[in-house]
């Protein structure tokens, strides 16, 4: 049967669509991933997971007679040539990425191989990496008249280039709250550069290994956190986070006008 996007995956007996699934494993936590995700795991015939960043926590969800194959070690064409094998096999299978796959996941490489392939697929998000850690920290990154927007991002080390218009001075002109991934080993270096915009006294909380047994929280200022994470020697796995709405004091009194007690509610003349 021909399978393909735009047309119907093949279809087993059960009633189970014989596709890859692209799983968002979360954070780390066994218990941290969505419903679907784990019904996808205990249905999947192989799993392929990233050994960097998944545990067996989160693989005991998988069956006991799953293939499980590890892809730190692979690369993109062999990742691609098991997820290949294992539908042309008509095993279901599932591609486990860390945190949600909507962010630094290789999506748009794997799923255009599988194009030219002509294997189905489809995405299941999950609890990615910033959210886990503003939920240790106990913060809401966006706050009324201090910060409403929320930027991604990450830095060039031994990765590909990012475009010029996304500049890491570019987006600390906004003030916004930064969360930068990948990051980690070259925290000092993007401390002085933020300090122009935010100021040395600005917080900054670094994150790693959000939601495991392992994780650790440091908090600081761009003064001194690159001494902090240098003294705890973090090398991957850990989110930087950067802006004033990390900062208790300057939260304190700013309400959202959606809860106002004065705003008009839905109904009424709208006056004051």
């Amino acid at each position: 049967m021909e399978t393909g996007p735009g047309r119907h995956p093949v279809v087993a007996a059960e009633g189970w669509k014989l596709t890859v699934h692209f799983v968002g494993a979360g954070p780390g936590a066994a218990d941290l991933l969505t419903l679907r995700a784990v019904t996808m795991l205990r249905r999947a015939d192989v799993c392929l997971y990233p050994g960097t960043y998944i545990d067996e926590h989160v693989l005991s969800h998988c069956r006991e007679d799953a293939v499980l194959v590890d892809t730190r070690d692979l690369d993109l064409d062999r990742i691609v040539g098991r997820l290949v094998e294992a539908h042309e096999a008509g095993r279901d299978v599932v591609r486990l990425c860390s945190g949600d796959p909507s962010i630094y996941s290789a999506l748009a490489e794997q799923t255009s191989r599988l194009d030219e392939h002509g294997v189905p697929w489809d995405v299941t998000p999950g609890v990615p990496a910033y959210a886990a850690a503003a939920a240790l920290l106990g913060r809401e990154l966006t706050v009324p008249t201090l910060a409403q927007s929320v930027v991604l991002t990450r830095t060039r080390a031994r990765s590909s280039v990012m475009p010029e218009s996304e500049s890491l001075a570019a987006f600390a002109a906004t003030r916004a709250t930064l969360v930068l991934h990948l990051a980690v080993t070259r925290v000092r270096e993007l401390a002085r550069e933020l300090t122009g915009e935010y100021g040395p006294g600005c917080p900054v909380a670094v994150v790693a290994n959000a939601s495991q047994p392992s994780e650790l929280v440091l908090t600081g200022t761009l003064a001194d956190i690159a001494d902090q994470v240098e003294a705890h020697g973090l090398r991957q796995a850990a989110v930087i986070l950067v802006g004033p709405a990390l900062d208790a004091d300057l939260r304190r009194g700013r309400e959202s006008y959606l809860y106002d007690p004065r705003r008009p509610r839905k109904g009424s003349a709208g006056r004051d």
